[in-house]
């Protein structure tokens, strides 16, 4: 992470947008992004009020934000539905033959949906809900592939007023059992297996493992995908092809007058207490903000095609493949495999089929194909493309540089978005046809949001100075709470300085422009994925092997960071490569496979201070193969640290 600090700190490259790309921009200059920007923070409730009109009320609000005990409401007293925005809205404009997603599965094979066709199959589905019960404000837990089944569900469960928690396919049985056991969530939607890199994941036996321990599920929706082998559960397992094609699931579902603070979705993002938070948002901001984020910031057309390739299991993919592209009628690509399957150019493939003209990606995948070399997309046709997009973490200026010379062709602004699952939507980034570019920088806040770095005594940080990134207002698309948990949220976001605080640390460089650092806490992002340290510990501890565990991030090519596991087994377990790989596998199988750590090194102990917390500040700095340990004379054993140094793994 130092070397990614210095070489942005070095960082005086500018990029301008190009004169064609300027002109027919929705944003054309900074003057305007200024003027805009000036009134949107003086005056945001008639800021938002005035964007909200785009969408499609039952009933229009009383009041655009209330501020109730640092709890915060937008558009109350308003009425909405967001299935209906995305879909029927849509059609009601003229686009009911356009195609809303095109599908392209790992092997080939590929679907397409017009919104007449989408709307018709979420009904059906949406109907499928209602016969098994489900009602408005249920929680409906979704573990599924990237298959349009899934953002079918979400928005059918949009429609009928339930709430959608969606879990991501690669998580293990034990994160569902959490996810399902936190929410309270009464039906299941899964597949018997999903592909990854031409195997199967058997999803259904997960989720079986996973019920064993979840009690409020009464039914659970299957989807045949991968026809392997499942045992179906007989008054609780349905299948869904059975379900849709019975003779009383009609073609139209009457879509639910849902408040605008009404429980939208919760979804779940690892914090350090070992517990996954359960972030709530809400209906009207979050579909206004994800509907002007996604409008402006990918400067949408109407014959653009858009692929994100994010994981729906993600904020980035409710936002920017569901929620957002849909609510502007946009045809989005959705692809259900590995970048590199079969080869590495298979995103340059897909954009190459479809024509693809605006892409949106995460930096570990631009590292990881950048590192296949340039022939892959070179082989390819990009002509197509005339917008990119970065998300999930920092992308380090050569990345960005390659990304725009290989795969942009030097004509291609990039919008290096910074955002949250918090946040609901991008609240820092470049506006493509307005903002000059610097490598590595997200650049300025969007419109409505007051961000700043402060000191750890709440003052504001000097012109380049690293500190605490913090947003000093609300915005239409923040969480409302944490599920459940109340006093967590306030506890979390709010309480160090009284406004909202990120957890990631930033500067702001002589031009206003932000430069994201990384991580506050001991979250650790692995390729663009938040991993709790708690959840990874507790998945080592709990091996019969072993006694204690810490682990902590190390710069990684491909991934940006890595997950390095200081490991002390108990008293007469031998150490060697063998248990070193059964405890990777171990973290792979209680937590999933993006949470297993790279690098074990085994400790007989660990730095720990006189009252016993771990130091995880010092075993960091090992990782990383530095020796700035500072101050380890308040250690119980100071000696600790030349042993684990000695003994570091390369």
């Amino acid at each position: 992470m130092s070397e990614f600090i210095d070489s942005i700190l070095k960082e005086h490259r500018v990029f301008f947008p190009s004169e064609e790309f300027h002109r027919s921009s929705h944003i054309k200059s900074m003057k305007e992004y200024s003027r805009i920007y000036k009134k949107s923070v003086e005056n945001p409730e008639a800021f938002w009020a005035g964007k909200a009109n785009h969408l499609e009320w039952f009933k229009k609000w009383d009041i655009v934000l209330r501020n109730d005990m640092g709890f915060f409401k937008w558009f109350e007293g308003g009425y909405l539905n967001v299935s209906f925005n995305c879909l029927d809205r849509i059609i009601k404009s003229g686009k009911k033959d356009k195609i809303a997603f095109i599908w392209e599965s790992e092997s080939g094979e590929t679907k397409k949906y017009t919104y007449e066709q989408l709307l018709k199959e979420v009904c059906r589905f949406a109907n499928v809900l209602k016969k098994l019960g489900a009602k408005r404000s249920h929680v409906i837990e979704i573990y599924l592939p990237m298959i349009p089944e899934l953002p079918i569900a979400m928005l059918a469960c949009a429609r009928i007023g339930a709430i959608h928690s969606v879990v991501f396919a690669g998580f293990s049985s034990d994160a569902l059992k959490d996810r399902i056991q936190d929410s309270n969530a009464e039906l299941l939607i899964t597949a018997d297996g999903s592909f990854r890199n031409g195997k199967v994941f058997p999803l259904k036996d997960n989720a079986d493992i996973a019920l064993k321990e979840c009690p409020t599920i009464k039914s659970v929706v299957v989807v045949k995908r991968a026809n392997n082998k499942i045992e179906m559960q007989n008054n609780r397992d349905f299948w869904l092809h059975d379900l849709v094609s019975q003779d009383d699931i009609k073609d139209f579902c009457e879509p639910e007058s849902m408040h605008s603070e009404d429980s939208l979705f919760i979804l779940y993002t690892s914090g350090t207490t070992g517990k996954p938070k359960g972030i709530l948002h809400t209906q009207a901001g979050y579909l206004l903000f994800v509907y002007q984020t996604f409008k402006w910031i990918f400067d949408i057309k109407d014959n653009d095609v858009y692929f994100c390739t994010a994981d729906i299991g993600w904020i980035t993919g409710h936002s920017y493949i569901v929620y957002g592209p849909l609510s502007n009628g946009a045809t989005v690509v959705m692809y259900e495999g590995s970048p590199t399957f079969p080869k590495p150019d298979r995103f340059w493939k897909i954009v190459e089929k479809y024509n693809v003209t605006i892409f949106y990606t995460a930096p570990t995948a631009i590292r990881a194909l950048a590192k296949e070399g340039d022939d892959w997309p070179n082989k390819t046709n990009l002509s197509s493309l005339r917008l990119l997009g970065t998300v999930g973490e920092p992308i380090n200026p050569e990345a960005w540089m390659w990304y725009h010379n290989v795969i942009g062709k030097k004509r291609c602004p990039i919008v290096d978005t910074w955002w949250q699952t918090e946040t609901g939507g991008i609240l820092i980034t470049p506006l493509p046809g307005a903002t000059p570019l610097k490598p590595g920088s997200a650049t300025k806040p969007f419109f409505g949001i007051i961000a700043d770095v402060l000191r750890e005594d709440g003052t504001k940080a000097n012109v380049n100075e690293g500190g605490y990134l913090v947003i000093k207002n609300p915005w239409p698309g923040m969480l409302r709470t944490v599920w459940n948990n109340p006093d967590r949220y306030k506890h979390t976001y709010f309480e160090k300085f009284g406004v909202y605080l990120t957890g990631d640390s930033a500067r702001i460089d002589e031009d206003g422009y932000f430069w994201i650092m990384g991580r506050t806490d001991d979250v650790i992002k692995v390729a663009g994925h938040r991993i709790g340290s708690a959840e990874v510990e507790s998945a080592l501890v709990s091996h019969k092997s072993v006694a204690e565990a810490a682990i902590v991030p190390f710069p990684h090519e491909i991934k940006g960071q890595a997950i390095y596991a200081f490991v002390t087994l108990k008293s007469g377990v031998k150490k060697s490569d063998e248990l070193k790989e059964e405890l990777k596998k171990h973290v792979s199988q209680s937590v999933g496979p993006i949470a297993k750590p790279d690098k074990i090194q085994f400790a007989d102990d660990l730095p720990k201070t006189r009252s016993g917390k771990i130091m995880r500040r010092i075993l960091k700095v090992i990782a990383e193969g530095s020796t700035e340990y500072g101050n380890i004379m308040t250690l119980a054993d100071p000696s600790v640290v030349e042993v684990l140094a000695k003994n570091r793994v390369a």
